[in-house]
C-alpha cells in the first residue's frame, strides 16, 4: 500500500451520468415578451444596468453542464441584497411569471433551464461573508460566495468547510441542490452541515427556517417544530431562493495522509471498504476507480498506476491518529465510502440514436439501483430529467405530498417550474 501526503491523490472530479463532449450552443428564442412595464418594474427594482434581455445573456443563463439543450429566461436580473430578491419576487408573483434562481451554473440536470420562459435571478453579486463565528464553529454567507472563495477567507482560522462536490459550486446553491462530495464520508453531505437558511418564498416573503439568526451548533436537542431547513435543502429553487445559507465549520486537521490500494476484483475493493467502516475508522474519503478508468487516467496524466481495481484513502486527524488509523485500514486492505456510484457517458450529442440508447442506459442504470434500495441520484438533485424517477423511487403518496408542500408554499407555480415534482 503506498502512502502519500496531503490531496494530491485526487486525480479528476467525476460528475455523475454526465452526457459530455462538444453540445452545440441551441439558440431558442423567447418564449414570449414580457410587457415593457414589467421590465420598468424590475429595473426599478434592482437598478436598470442590473437588468438585460439580450439574447448572449439570456442564453448564457439557460444551460448548465447537463446534456439538456439550452432554455433561455426572457430576462435575466442581478438583485444586490435580500430586499431586493423580495421585491423582484413580488412582482413575478403578482404578473405570474416564473422565477429561476442561478448560481454558478454547475449543476447536472437541468435545474436552471427556464422551461416556461420567466425571470432569471443571478444571485452571484450578492457575495458577501455575513458573519463568521470562530468560537461556534458556523460561518453566514450569501449566494454568490462559492466553497474554494468560503475556504480561501477561512486560511488563517484554523476553520474549513468540507463539503466538496468537486466543482467550485455556490454554497447556496449547493444546499439548494442537496450537495455532497468526496469527504462526505466522514463530514456528512449539506444536509448535515447546513443550519439556518434565510429564504424568499414566492410572493416575496422572507422567512428564516431555523429563525432569524439562530445557530444550534452545539444544540443537538431540539423539537421547535417542522424541520423547515431540511424541507428546503434539496428543493431545487422550486419552494424559494435561498439568499442566505449558516454553515457548519471544522477545525482543519493536523494530518492529512492519503493511500492507494489496487485490487484484483472489484467485489474485493467494496469487501475492503465494508470492512473499513464496520471498524469504524474515521476516514475522510474512499473512492473506488475501475480498471477501465484507471487506464484512461494513466494514460490522460502520464502516471503509472496498477490497472485494476483501486481505492484511493484519505485519513484526516492528528500524527498519533495517522497512524492508528492506517495500521488498522492495511490490514484491511463511486464515493464508495458513502455509497455513491459515478458513471461518465460519452456520447456524440448530434447522434439522437446514440443519445436515445445512452438515455435508455442511464434509466436502467438508476433503476437497478433502485431495486438494490437504493436512490436515483446520490447528490445531484432530481432537476428536468430525473422526475419520473423520483417517482418510482418514493411513491405516488409520496410525490402528491410534495406536490401539495409546492402547492401551499408556490400556489401559481412560478418557482422553477418543471423541476423536480
Amino acid at each position: 500500500m503506498a502512502l502519500r501526503s496531503a490531496l494530491h491523490w485526487r486525480l479528476c472530479s467525476f460528475p455523475a451520468l454526465k452526457y459530455t463532449t462538444g453540445r452545440r450552443n441551441h439558440r431558442l428564442q423567447p418564449q414570449r415578451q414580457l410587457h415593457s412595464n414589467i421590465i420598468e418594474a424590475l429595473q426599478a427594482a434592482t437598478g436598470t444596468k442590473n437588468v438585460s434581455t439580450a439574447t448572449a445573456v439570456r442564453e448564457q443563463h439557460g444551460k448548465d453542464v447537463s446534456y439538456h439543450r439550452c432554455r433561455p429566461p426572457d430576462v435575466v436580473v442581478w438583485p444586490q441584497n435580500v430586499e431586493q430578491v423580495s421585491r423582484l419576487a413580488r412582482i413575478c408573483s403578482e404578473n405570474n411569471i416564473p422565477i429561476i434562481p442561478f448560481g454558478t451554473s454547475t449543476g447536472l440536470e437541468g435545474g436552471v433551464l427556464a422551461m416556461k420562459g420567466g425571470v432569471c435571478f443571478d444571485l452571484t453579486k450578492m457575495d458577501k461573508i455575513v458573519e463568521l463565528n470562530t468560537v461556534d464553529f458556523d460561518v453566514t454567507v450569501e449566494p454568490g460566495v462559492t466553497r474554494k472563495g468560503l475556504n480561501n477567507y477561512l486560511r488563517g482560522s484554523g476553520l474549513w468547510f468540507p463539503v466538496d462536490p468537486g466543482a467550485d459550486a455556490s454554497l447556496c446553491g449547493m444546499a439548494a441542490t442537496s450537495a455532497s462530495g468526496t469527504n462526505a464520508v466522514r463530514y456528512g453531505t449539506m444536509k448535515e452541515n447546513v443550519i439556518n437558511l434565510e429564504v424568499v418564498l414566492a410572493d416575496g416573503r422572507i422567512m428564516y427556517t431555523a429563525g432569524e439568526k439562530r445557530r444550534f451548533r452545539y444544540q443537538r436537542k431540539t423539537s421547535a417544530g417542522y424541520n423547515l431547513t431540511s424541507l428546503f435543502i434539496g428543493s431545487e429553487g422550486t419552494l424559494g431562493i435561498i439568499t442566505k445559507a449558516t454553515l457548519r465549520l471544522y477545525g482543519i486537521p493536523e494530518a492529512m495522509v492519503s493511500a492507494v490500494c489496487s485490487f484484483p476484483t472489484v467485489q474485493a475493493a467494496i469487501d475492503c471498504t465494508v470492512q473499513i467502516l464496520q471498524c469504524g475508522i474515521p476516514i475522510a474519503r474512499i473512492e473506488f476507480l475501475d480498471d477501465v478508468m484507471m487506464n484512461a487516467c494513466n494514460k490522460y496524466s502520464n502516471l503509472s498506476y496498477t490497472v485494476s481495481s483501486t481505492l484511493f484513502l484519505e485519513f484526516h486527524g492528528t500524527e498519533n491518529s495517522m497512524e492508528e488509523q492506517i495500521q488498522t485500514a492495511g490490514p484491511i486492505v463511486g464515493h464508495v465510502g458513502d455509497g455513491n456510484f459515478h458513471c461518465i457517458m460519452i456520447m456524440n450529442p448530434e447522434d439522437e440514436d446514440e443519445g436515445r440508447r445512452v438515455k435508455e442506459f442511464t434509466d436502467r442504470l438508476a433503476r437497478r439501483a433502485l431495486a438494490m434500495h437504493g436512490t436515483c441520484t446520490g447528490e445531484h438533485g432530481i432537476g428536468l430529467g430525473k422526475r419520473q424517477l423520483l417517482t418510482e423511487e418514493i411513491g405516488a403518496v409520496g410525490m402528491q405530498v410534495m406536490r401539495e408542500i409546492k402547492a401551499a408554499l408556490d400556489p401559481k407555480n412560478i418557482m422553477n417550474p418543471g423541476k423536480v415534482v
